[in-house]
């Protein structure tokens, strides 16, 4: 049994600013695909050098009924939220936000970043809650990059 798959097409991800000027590329929701359910977006971020005292990030801002999954690639990043939940995330963080039944939060180039400069780079994606789920009490969890479990194969 033949199990390959093509390739069908490749779309180019478009590219905006978001926050306070941090270049991302969308992959969705976007022109070609609107709605991908439980999925609500997709973005790549930064991938950008900042100068010292070039903080670019997303200050304060409210979430309500999805959950947001970030992965740093490079730089850190801190979060802080109306619930008192603060940490910070650096090159190969997961960080995993349920909004649940709404929450106001930052995500910012920490201190080190804003003081030094340096590359801010990272993924995140957006889920959506399931309709029971969406009034959950807000939860925020982080797991380092040390403490993420890694598969290995013989080849």
């Amino acid at each position: 049994m033949d199990n390959k798959r093509t390739l069908s097409r490749v779309l180019e991800a478009p590219q905006a600013m978001e926050g306070e000027g941090v270049p991302i590329r969308r992959a969705f929701p976007s022109h070609e695909f609107s709605q991908l359910d439980p999925f609500l977006l997709f973005d790549h971020f930064g991938g950008v050098t900042l100068k010292p005292g070039e903080a670019k990030g997303f200050p304060d801002h409210p979430h309500r009924g999805f959950e947001t999954v970030t992965y740093m690639l490079a730089g850190e990043f801190e979060h802080r939220d109306s619930f008192g939940h603060h940490g910070v995330l650096k090159a190969g963080d997961v960080q995993w936000m349920t909004a649940g039944s709404g929450l106001v939060h930052s995500e910012t180039p920490a201190r080190s970043m804003f003081e030094n400069g340096g590359r801010l780079e990272g993924f995140q994606i957006w889920v959506n809650l399931p309709k029971r789920d969406k009034m959950k009490a807000p939860h925020y969890q982080e797991l380092s990059a040390s403490n993420i479990p890694t598969a290995h194969s013989g080849d």
